[in-house]
């Protein structure tokens, strides 16, 4: 059996999963925001329940909302900002008792969807996370591929590519740059450019729901937003050439994405035809768990 660990800002998920993939045992509890030992606390009270409740000793693995830098080993680009330069994949491991296996939300959703998901048939993937912020995760024949800086699939902070005169500089990210791909892509960011066109202030579901429903101004921001996702899309088949790309997060539920997307790509990509495949998840919001509980392999021992 193995568990995985889904560390959000607001909600800390743990998970068992079987041999076969299907989740036997699920606890959720509020994560203590701004709270370091706490966060560790609950963590291994999460772990402590579920193999009291299994009887037996599981292999952990955790996604967290950042990465573990390979030079200092501490906590960077993490929006849970309590866990920023602490060494917990150490700390955490000393208070389980073993060995654990870490890795950033988006590949946990990237490596969920390439086991056994909606990319479980290709050989290789891109897992993209659409929501307050944007990310990815790269997964080639079942393996996650993390990188010598430990940033492989983090395209949200790439400049959006192609811009138009009015995309420029683009909208000051919090990485200190303008025009990111995650300014332009993410929820916050498509509100942002509605509110800009037509001084409305909604959230990213209801300028789907709105569009959805005929009106024209929602229909609008729609449509930049997709053909800017088939601009930012094109640079990662253009380099990665995915298989299957699976589209996550809060935006990843609108339908209309998965049609329109890949009419607007082909003018980006630098092919005579475009055979990736753009799919919603299979898994859905369980992905980070799973991915994190498969960052263990079959036959791996805590």
């Amino acid at each position: 059996m193995r568990i995985g660990v889904d560390l959000g800002g607001t909600k800390i998920e743990a998970a068992a999963l079987n041999p076969h993939g299907k989740i036997e045992l699920k606890r959720r509890i509020t994560t203590p925001t701004g709270d370091y030992a706490g966060t560790i606390e609950a963590v291994r009270r999460l772990v402590a329940e579920i193999e009291a409740s299994l009887g037996q000793r599981c292999t952990v693995g955790v996604g967290i909302p950042g990465t573990l830098s390979p030079a200092t080993g501490l906590v960077r680009n993490a929006n849970s900002t309590w866990l920023i330069g602490r060494p917990f994949d150490r700390d955490l491991a000393t208070a389980l008792d073993r060995p654990l296996r870490f890795a950033n939300d988006a590949n946990c959703f990237a490596l969920s969807e390439a086991i056994d998901g909606a990319a479980a048939d290709a050989a290789s993937a891109f897992g993209v996370i659409l929501g307050t912020g944007v990310g990815g995760g790269i997964v080639i024949d079942k393996t996650l591929l993390t990188g010598a800086n430990a940033i492989a699939g983090e395209w949200g902070h790439s400049p959006l590519p192609w811009p138009g005169d009015d995309e420029r500089p683009g909208p000051r990210c919090y990485c200190g740059k303008h025009g990111c791909i995650e300014t332009f892509l993410s929820g916050p960011g498509l509100a942002l450019d509605h509110r800009r066109a037509t001084g409305q202030a909604l959230d990213a579901a209801a300028i789907a729901g709105r569009a959805a429903a005929g009106d024209a101004a929602a229909t609008a921001s729609l449509m930049r937003y997709e053909d800017r996702l088939a601009r930012a899309l094109s640079t990662v088949i253009n380099l990665l050439d995915p298989e299957t790309v699976v589209l996550g997060g809060g935006l990843g539920r609108i339908d209309r994405l998965y049609r329109r997307v890949p009419q607007l790509w082909g003018s980006y990509v630098f092919s005579d035809r475009v055979a990736t495949r753009l799919v919603p998840p299979r898994h859905g919001d369980a992905s980070g768990v799973r991915g994190a509980a498969w960052l263990w392999g079959p036959d791996e021992t805590p």
